[in-house]
């Protein structure tokens, strides 16, 4: 097993590293050291973009906050549970591309949410987000928020689920409210599950958006939606400079294992 698992995901990893060096067209490669990192980082396109994988990270606070909320009013058994976690899940069964799809529909200038504003009186207000750069970003980001809330709800749903009830039992008996009960005993004890749905929702926001952006904006209006994966794919195989798109690869892994790396110290330190 752990052969396999070294030949599937360290030896792609290391080529990658290596071809990062190198001059490469995608059949023959010529090594040029650091080159690919000088040219990226006095690129002010690469700061850009940058800047948006920033904006994702700043967004998963709120992908996870939304979920443990509701996974928590779920859990006391409000009216209708069953049907709303049933419902919250749904994005989660949904392709990206449709995903997508329903985000054009939704934040275009002729979309459901002009119809609605301008349904409550509100059209002085309606606006095309997906015209400019940073409405754009911001569709992409609630879409985003959107396509992982269900997600994140079944896992603390699952986590809450675990918990001991004499706890609760005890907390009630002490005259917690729910306020109390929430902060002082759930949220300690799911610290794993939030800490697993953190992770789960980097990976998601830095390398498995690309769908999902190619569909809504392609990346722009100009690079305003596109992230480091994508900026992967418009290198590679729109320009075809692979050893630089290689490059980009190596500085997306990078920032994804350090976020990871911190967060886990974190929370270890929290629980020490």
């Amino acid at each position: 097993m752990i052969l396999l698992e070294l030949g599937l995901l360290g030896l792609p990893i290391l080529q990658t590293f290596y071809y990062s060096f190198t001059d490469w067209n995608g059949q023959t490669s010529s090594w040029i050291g650091l080159d690919n990192y000088a040219r990226l980082f006095n690129d002010s396109t690469f700061w850009q973009v940058l800047g948006n994988n920033a904006l994702l990270l700043a967004s998963i606070p709120i992908a996870i906050v939304i979920p443990l909320a509701v996974a928590f009013l779920l859990n006391e058994h409000v009216t209708g549970w069953r049907f709303f976690r049933s419902a919250y899940f749904l994005p989660t069964a949904i392709s990206w591309v449709v995903i997508g799809i329903v985000g054009i529909r939704f934040f275009a200038a002729e979309g459901i949410l002009n119809g609605v504003l301008r349904t409550v009186g509100l059209g002085g207000v309606q606006t095309d987000l997906l015209s400019s750069e940073v409405g754009a970003m911001v569709a992409v980001i609630i879409t985003f928020i959107w396509s992982v809330f269900g997600t994140n709800t079944i896992i603390f749903i699952t986590g809450m689920a675990t918990l001991d009830r004499e706890v609760y039992e005890a907390a009630h008996v002490d005259g917690a409210g729910a306020w109390a009960t929430l902060v002082h005993v759930t949220l300690p004890m799911l610290r794993r599950f939030i800490q697993f749905a953190f992770i789960l929702t980097l990976i998601t926001a830095f390398t498995a958006l690309f769908s999902l952006i190619f569909v809504m904006t392609s990346g722009g209006p100009g690079f305003g939606t596109t992230t480091l994966e994508f900026f992967v794919y418009e290198k590679a195989f729109a320009t075809g400079v692979f050893g630089l798109a290689a490059a980009i690869g190596v500085v997306l892994f990078v920032i994804v294992f350090a976020i990871s790396i911190t967060q886990l110290r974190l929370f270890r330190s929290r629980a020490d």
